[in-house]
């Protein structure tokens, strides 16, 4: 088990490096910019921050996740088929577990996270102004 791990921490730094290196940068700048445009549609209906939203309201999780991968899912699966290239290009081999894990780093992870700061930032900005 620690040669697992070992070998996926190696493996995700060969990725800052090696070929398709620009999509670290890219993808998860794409996602940040899908996330605000949710963000500022989350602040003009009024909900609150969105992990938040995912950690409490357990009747409207799935709606919320549904409309999490309407927002994300196309970088998901772009950064999931890059991983597949990239893997396929340097270890002739693709491992599934690493792709999820490179694909929710690139694009789910910024996604969330700027999502429910985008609201906040909307939400005290409005504050100042009115």
């Amino acid at each position: 088990m620690e040669d697992l791990w070992s070998r996926i921490v190696v493996d995700l730094g060969g990725r800052l490096d090696g070929p398709f290196w620009f999509r670290v940068l890219v993808q998860p700048a794409v996602a940040s910019l899908l996330a605000l445009r949710d963000g500022r549609a989350d602040w003009r209906a009024g909900s609150v921050p969105f992990a938040l939203a995912l950690a409490t309201s357990r009747g409207a999780r799935a709606a919320l996740l549904l409309d999490a991968w309407r927002g994300a899912g196309k970088v998901f699966c772009v950064a999931a088929a890059l991983d597949v290239a990239y893997q396929w290009l340097v270890f002739r081999f693709v491992y599934p577990g690493e792709v999820l894990l490179v694909a929710t780093l690139l694009a789910v992870l910024p996604y969330v996270v700027v999502r429910g700061l985008a609201n906040r930032f909307f939400r005290r900005c409005s504050r100042r102004v009115g």
